[in-house]
Protein backbone atom coordinates (compact mmCIF):
# COMPACT_ATOMS: atom_id res chain seq x y z
CA UNK A 1 0.00 0.00 0.00
CA UNK A 2 1.23 2.90 -0.87
CA UNK A 3 2.94 5.17 2.45
CA UNK A 4 3.63 8.75 2.51
CA UNK A 5 5.71 9.93 5.82
CA UNK A 6 5.44 13.78 6.35
CA UNK A 7 8.24 15.50 8.59
CA UNK A 8 10.03 18.86 9.76
CA UNK A 9 7.48 20.18 11.46
CA UNK A 10 7.86 22.23 14.75
CA UNK A 11 7.89 25.40 16.67
CA UNK A 12 8.82 28.35 15.12
CA UNK A 13 8.41 32.57 15.51
CA UNK A 14 6.74 34.51 13.13
CA UNK A 15 9.32 35.37 9.88
CA UNK A 16 11.17 32.24 10.81
CA UNK A 17 11.60 29.58 8.35
CA UNK A 18 11.00 26.01 7.99
CA UNK A 19 11.06 22.59 5.37
CA UNK A 20 8.36 19.86 5.45
CA UNK A 21 9.40 16.89 3.69
CA UNK A 22 7.08 14.00 1.98
CA UNK A 23 8.41 10.81 1.91
CA UNK A 24 6.88 7.98 -0.45
CA UNK A 25 7.57 4.18 0.06
CA UNK A 26 5.86 1.85 -2.52
CA UNK A 27 5.35 4.11 -5.33
CA UNK A 28 7.48 6.65 -7.61
CA UNK A 29 6.33 10.01 -7.45
CA UNK A 30 6.72 10.54 -10.91
CA UNK A 31 3.14 8.86 -11.65
CA UNK A 32 1.41 11.19 -9.10
CA UNK A 33 0.64 14.91 -8.09
CA UNK A 34 1.92 15.81 -4.61
CA UNK A 35 -0.14 18.09 -2.44
CA UNK A 36 0.52 19.82 0.89
CA UNK A 37 -2.70 20.34 2.75
CA UNK A 38 -3.09 22.09 6.13
CA UNK A 39 -5.82 22.23 9.11
CA UNK A 40 -5.83 24.39 11.66
CA UNK A 41 -8.16 23.86 14.93
CA UNK A 42 -11.89 23.97 14.37
CA UNK A 43 -11.19 24.91 10.34
CA UNK A 44 -11.70 22.80 7.42
CA UNK A 45 -8.43 21.02 5.71
CA UNK A 46 -7.06 23.48 3.22
CA UNK A 47 -4.86 22.91 0.08
CA UNK A 48 -1.54 24.96 0.32
CA UNK A 49 -0.09 23.40 -2.46
CA UNK A 50 1.00 21.10 -5.63
CA UNK A 51 3.60 19.60 -7.73
CA UNK A 52 3.17 17.23 -10.53
CA UNK A 53 6.69 15.71 -10.22
CA UNK A 54 6.63 14.28 -14.08
CA UNK A 55 6.33 17.87 -15.28
CA UNK A 56 7.02 20.28 -12.47
CA UNK A 57 3.71 21.85 -13.04
CA UNK A 58 3.05 23.81 -9.62
CA UNK A 59 -0.01 25.49 -7.90
CA UNK A 60 -0.28 27.53 -4.71
CA UNK A 61 -3.42 28.74 -2.24
CA UNK A 62 -3.13 32.73 -2.51
CA UNK A 63 -2.22 32.67 0.90
CA UNK A 64 1.28 31.40 0.72
CA UNK A 65 2.28 32.42 -2.64
CA UNK A 66 5.65 34.00 -2.40
CA UNK A 67 6.25 32.54 0.77
CA UNK A 68 6.51 29.10 -0.36
CA UNK A 69 8.39 27.00 -2.65
CA UNK A 70 7.51 23.23 -3.59
CA UNK A 71 9.95 20.69 -5.11
CA UNK A 72 10.40 17.65 -5.60
CA UNK A 73 13.40 15.45 -5.77
CA UNK A 74 13.31 12.41 -7.61
CA UNK A 75 16.68 10.80 -6.65
CA UNK A 76 15.01 10.36 -3.19
CA UNK A 77 11.70 9.89 -3.74
CA UNK A 78 10.80 13.60 -1.81
CA UNK A 79 8.47 16.27 -2.01
CA UNK A 80 9.51 19.40 0.01
CA UNK A 81 7.55 22.19 0.84
CA UNK A 82 9.73 25.27 2.18
CA UNK A 83 7.94 27.64 3.84
CA UNK A 84 9.34 30.70 4.89
CA UNK A 85 8.36 34.14 6.44
CA UNK A 86 6.02 32.57 8.54
CA UNK A 87 2.95 33.21 10.07
CA UNK A 88 0.99 32.94 13.17
CA UNK A 89 -2.05 31.69 11.05
CA UNK A 90 -0.05 29.50 9.16
CA UNK A 91 -0.11 27.19 12.33
CA UNK A 92 -1.86 23.91 11.68
CA UNK A 93 -1.42 20.14 10.94
CA UNK A 94 0.32 19.74 7.61
CA UNK A 95 -0.50 17.09 5.56
CA UNK A 96 0.84 15.65 2.08
CA UNK A 97 -0.94 13.76 -0.44
CA UNK A 98 -1.20 11.97 -3.72
CA UNK A 99 -3.55 11.93 -6.44
CA UNK A 100 -2.58 9.13 -9.25
CA UNK A 101 -4.30 10.81 -11.66
CA UNK A 102 -1.63 13.75 -12.39
CA UNK A 103 -3.73 16.89 -11.92
CA UNK A 104 -2.22 19.63 -9.50
CA UNK A 105 -5.25 20.74 -7.81
CA UNK A 106 -5.67 21.85 -4.38
CA UNK A 107 -8.37 20.26 -3.07
CA UNK A 108 -8.95 17.24 -1.00
CA UNK A 109 -11.60 15.17 -2.83
CA UNK A 110 -8.92 15.21 -5.56
CA UNK A 111 -5.93 12.77 -3.34
CA UNK A 112 -6.48 8.91 -2.23
CA UNK A 113 -3.76 8.79 -0.23
CA UNK A 114 -2.34 11.08 3.05
CA UNK A 115 0.21 10.96 5.05
CA UNK A 116 -0.35 11.27 8.91
CA UNK A 117 0.50 15.02 8.97
CA UNK A 118 3.37 17.19 11.19
CA UNK A 119 2.51 19.85 13.76
CA UNK A 120 3.84 23.14 12.34
CA UNK A 121 3.13 25.97 15.46
CA UNK A 122 4.22 29.64 14.69
CA UNK A 123 4.44 31.60 17.86
CA UNK A 124 6.34 33.96 19.89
Amino acid sequence: QLQLVESGGGLVQPGGSLRLSCAASKFTLDYYAIGWFRQAPGKEREGVSCVVSKDGNTNYADSVKGRFTISRDKAKNLVYLQMNNLKPEDTAVYYCAANPIRTCALLTGAYDYWGQGTQVTVSS
